[in-house]
């Protein structure tokens, strides 16, 4: 029986990566989705891969009418959104002395402000309409310590643990659950941008800072996107009912708790 058969998803950040990853695994679950991602061309491509299940939908996370639009157009396309999941996320690093309050904005744009009003957004399609919804959001090892390259970043993933602990005792009380994933690293999506950075904040040659970068954790081995997709198809069916603003290692035991 397939886990989340009947139900729609809209995943932002769906193109590649991660999102992608979670679109095909719940297609394969019996869901449809939304593959939303500001890259539009690149969404239609992905969703014609997906096959009839799949449809695109433009979508900035960083800004607030481009979040209503396409959750309303996901609305008006199937009718309704059971589950949501923000894939949506930047990386940038820098130490602390050359951190940029333009970065320090873009980041937090997308990977708080992001999470948080398309969160906003989608439970209130779901309150409105009565839907027991699962709202997912994606954290990161980076949120459980402080990097001297990455303050950013760790920031806001530990923010997104907070909002995730914030809006699932909320909106528990109207029957819609909200938890998260945290991963390792950049979680299974491309790492050179990341290996670039580390590279040249700590005057390595690349290959060094790819080394660096991705820390292998004790299985031995980073992770690659088919290692998030069942824990994401798990808190989006019934058999997470009763779980409530968790956030879920799924990193190789990077970190242990």
């Amino acid at each position: 029986m397939m886990r989340l058969a009947g139900k729609s998803a809209l995943i932002t950040g769906a193109a590649g990566g991660n999102g992608r990853a979670f679109a095909a695994a719940y297609i394969a679950e019996g869901a449809r989705v939304a593959i939303a991602d500001i890259n539009i061309d690149d969404a239609r491509r992905t969703a014609a891969e997906l096959g009839a299940a799949a449809i695109a939908v433009e979508l900035d996370v960083s800004d607030k009418e481009s979040i209503d639009s396409a959750v309303a157009e996901t609305v008006a396309q199937f009718g309704r959104i059971d589950i949501l999941i923000n894939s949506a996320a930047l990386f940038t690093a820098a130490p602390i002395v050359e951190i940029t309050p333009a970065d320090y904005a873009r980041v937090f744009d997308v990977n708080v402000a992001g999470t948080l009003f398309t969160l906003q957004a989608v439970a209130r399609h779901m309150i409105g309409a009565g839907i027991k919804g699962k709202i997912i959001n994606m954290a990161s090892q980076a949120e459980r310590y402080g990097d001297p390259q990455v303050a950013v970043c760790c920031a806001s993933k530990a923010a997104v643990i907070s909002l995730t602990q914030s809006a699932g005792l909320h909106l528990a009380t109207q029957g819609i659950n909200v938890n998260a994933i945290s991963p390792d690293v950049a979680g299974g999506d491309p790492r050179d941008g990341i290996e670039a950075l580390f590279a040249k904040y700590e005057s390595k040659p690349p290959v060094q800072g790819k080394k660096d970068a991705v820390h292998k954790p004790p299985c031995g081995r980073t992770d690659v996107p088919q290692d998030l997709t069942g824990m994401a198809v798990f808190l989006a069916s019934t058999e997470s009912d009763y779980i409530v603003a968790q956030t879920y290692n799924v990193d190789g035991d990077q970190w242990v708790s």
